[in-house]
């Protein structure tokens, strides 16, 4: 069977040559004889498999050299409880509640301190960033959150926050690595693999060694901890060994393609062909202010959720898989990470447009 054009938010589309290179190396890597799926993490074939993919990630990243990096388990969501526990010295946080995992974060924060809201786009629906030039954050805020790129309402931050000289925490999971970012900025860089870089079951934390102490909340589980990740390269106990192989493989492909510099090219080039698409359509319209759209995930509507449902089906049939909007906004949503081809894109374009004339009355 031929490869679909996978539109899934995540776990999401691969680079077909990161795929095959694995699939050749499923049963023997590099003549040990063995899968990395059965090699152990204290081997030194796999600690060069996981050094290399950190240095990887440094080089992409240009990660400044006060800052760890963490191959995680527990998603993202375990992550917006380890946050407070490691961060929250006065329990007090800010966060910016832009969509449902930046509302779930704060949700989180407030078991374990005085978490507030200091702006949010909930009024509208998450269509929009919020003006964050000027927020009323506390004196004694520990830090200010962010979810950088919104998954389901396909939003993001195109200016980062004022935080009025406050830790920047941001979630970056569904725009990782599609852009440069200038991680001197923030104090924690995060992200779950599965939307841009890799397979479910990892997260990748780039934290400042400053804010990596012993001085967390008590009660804080050993395993949450990130001094006891950080003291021990990520093998503190068994990590997610495929994932962070599987990650490492991407970021040698991100760098044979020319680093991130060329992908937001790629990706602003692919995304410009669907909103253009959007803004000119007399049937499908895009759900999102212009100047807060999100190059990684396009939600859009007919204002007729039967018509909707149609669409999906036969997109389905087309070839065009997952585009079904979140359960929690319905219509419905491209997402088109760094593996997503830009034939890809045309092809659901073309696709809409021969739906639009076939439907529009």
């Amino acid at each position: 069977m031929a490869r679909i054009y996978n539109f899934s938010a995540g776990p999401a589309v691969l680079p077909e040559e990161v795929l095959k290179e694995a699939a050749e190396e499923m049963m023997d890597y590099r003549g040990c004889g063995m899968s990395v799926m059965e090699m152990s993490h204290r081997s030194k074939m796999y600690d060069d498999i996981i050094k290399a993919a950190e240095q990887d990630l440094r080089d992409l990243l240009n990660v400044p050299d006060n800052y760890k990096v963490l191959f995680l388990q527990g998603g993202a969501y375990q992550f917006f409880a380890e946050v407070p526990m490691n961060l929250m010295k006065n329990k007090k946080a800010a966060y910016i509640v832009t969509g449902q995992w930046a509302k779930k974060a704060y949700k989180e924060a407030q078991i374990y301190g005085d978490a507030v809201a200091v702006a949010s786009s909930e009024d509208k629906t998450f269509s929009y960033i919020p003006d964050c030039s000027d927020l009323d954050i506390p004196e004694d805020a520990d830090y200010v959150y962010i979810c950088e790129n919104n998954t389901i309402y396909g939003t993001a931050y195109h200016k980062l926050p004022n935080t009025k000289g406050k830790i920047l925490v941001s979630d970056v999971s569904s725009k990782f690595l599609s852009e440069p970012a200038d991680i001197s900025k923030y104090g924690v860089y995060y992200g779950g693999v599965q939307k841009n870089i890799g397979p479910a079951g990892c997260v990748i934390a780039i934290i400042r060694e400053d804010l990596i102490t012993d001085d967390v909340l008590p009660g804080t589980p050993t395993m949450l901890k990130w001094k006891t990740q950080a003291d021990a390269d990520s093998l503190f106990n068994t990590p997610p060994c495929y994932n962070i192989y599987m990650c490492g493989k991407v970021f040698k492909w991100l760098k044979n393609m020319g680093g991130l510099e060329v992908m937001k090219q790629r990706n602003e080039e692919k995304a410009a062909i669907l909103y253009d698409f959007l803004d000119n359509s007399k049937l499908f319209k895009g759900t999102v202010v212009k100047e807060d759209r999100s190059l990684m995930n396009v939600p859009f509507i007919t204002g007729d959720k039967d018509l909707d449902a149609k669409f999906v089906a036969e997109a389905k049939a087309a070839g065009l898989e997952n585009l079904k909007g979140h359960r929690t906004v319905g219509g419905m949503r491209a997402s088109i990470y760094n593996a997503m081809p830009k034939a890809g894109v045309e092809k659901l374009v073309e696709f809409m447009t021969q739906f639009e004339k076939e439907n529009l009355k």
